[in-house]
């Protein structure tokens, strides 16, 4: 996106960053004479049983300061639910809780990242991994991963493995492709961090939106990973509550408390109301059950609606997105092109996965956002459609 003028003494990595896409498309729907199959949330207000939990605790309990490393029922409760679900060894001292996955990125990037060291980040990835790469004064080295499958070469990455390489970020499932790392490719990369002594930032906030029936294994329960390897998650992905902006990070003890270091001076803590309403909901399988289902529900409606309108969807065995190759479906543009004209021509929000490559350079895929009401999905792809077609 274009930037203006920075202001004076402008940080360097804020003066040459624009308003982000996913921004700028959703500004363009606000008004509702475009469809917004572009930024990632859900159309539904989220679980009653949270809202309702929230409400109870901000009526109730205390609305001051909670603790910097985040509520005690919640710290407890994010390390249950990871022993429950995924076997993972883990306690309240290894549990941090942020404002929303992004600032426990920030966080764990912050405290590991010095200037001079180098950061391996596979592309196409979430903005925010490179500008944040750059703020702690390290240098982004970008691995790509191409169509359809975007899988994690091993060869390709220990190439681009130097002295100077100190930490790697791994998303999985991956956003913007919902693509999901195999056994072999996550054994690969825990060997990788292992032989080289790399930190591992695994960015899993989409680890429990799979459809694919495979329960989700984080690098941080692989041999030599435990005292390696930041873990961050979300409960905005988990109950689809993005506004909440409730994230946590789990690490060894020592991990963590480093981490916390870094995060007390960002956003220091979160409102305590929702992060009581979290905790009760990370115990609630019948909930997390339920709203899977109806991403299930709204993801399958997606995939027929694309492919009975003529479009090729890769495959996408998790997160909220389905993603559209361009040449495939037979239009002959650009992702960002596609994307730019079918806003504005077509009625419908997009998200070029250009936006998720450093150098913006064509990728030819675009992304949709699935968990929508399934009339919004229908009327979405049939404006598609008809802009398509009116191409020529």
């Amino acid at each position: 996106m274009a930037t203006q003028s920075p202001a004076p003494h402008a940080h360097p990595v804020y003066a040459a960053m624009g308003e982000t896409i996913f921004e700028a498309m959703s500004a363009l729907c606000r008004d509702g004479s475009r469809v917004n199959l572009g930024q990632g949330f859900p159309d539904d207000n989220g679980p009653p049983e949270l809202r309702d939990a929230a409400a109870r605790a901000l009526a109730s309990r205390s609305n001051q300061y909670p603790p910097m490393a985040g509520v005690p029922e919640l710290r407890d409760a994010v390390a249950a639910f990871y022993r429950r679900t995924q076997g993972l060894d883990l306690t309240r001292d290894g549990v941090i809780v942020t404002s929303g996955a992004t600032e426990a990125l920030t966080a764990a990037i912050l405290s590991v990242v010095a200037p001079g060291d180098e950061v391996l980040v596979f592309a196409p990835s979430y903005d925010l991994y490179a500008p944040m790469v750059r703020r702690a004064g390290g240098t982004p080295v970008f691995v790509a991963l191409t169509p359809p499958a975007w899988r994690y070469d091993r060869a390709a990455i220990a190439a681009a493995i130097t002295p100077r390489t100190t930490a790697i970020i791994v998303n999985d499932p991956l956003n913007p492709t919902g693509s999901v790392a195999s056994a072999a490719e996550l054994a690969d990369l825990a060997a990788l961090c292992s032989d080289h002594d790399l930190v591992a930032i695994c960015d899993e906030v989409w680890e429990g939106v799979r459809f694919d029936g495979v329960p989700h294994r984080s690098l941080l329960s692989l041999p030599g990973m435990a005292e390696r390897t930041i873990k961050i998650g979300s409960a905005g992905k988990l109950f689809g509550l993005t506004g909440w902006k409730i994230g946590w990070l789990c690490a060894a003890p020592a991990m963590a408390r480093l981490v916390a270091r870094a995060h007390q001076f960002l956003t220091f803590t979160t409102m305590p109301a929702t992060q009581y309403a979290v905790a009760e909901g990370l115990a609630r399988d019948d909930v997390l059950a339920r709203q899977h289902a109806g991403w299930a529900r709204t993801r399958e409606a997606l995939l027929r609606l694309l492919a009975d309108a003529g479009f090729a969807v890769l495959p996408a065995p998790a997160t909220w997105f389905a993603c559209i190759d361009l040449a495939a479906s037979g239009i002959a543009l650009d992702d960002a092109e596609f994307s730019r004209r079918a806003v504005h021509e077509g009625g419908v929000a997009t998200i070029p996965l250009s936006a998720f490559v450093e150098d913006g350079a064509p990728t030819g895929v675009v992304r949709l956002c699935h968990c929508k009401d399934e009339a919004v999905l229908a009327e979405g792809v049939r404006r598609l459609a008809v802009f398509r077609d009116g191409l020529g």
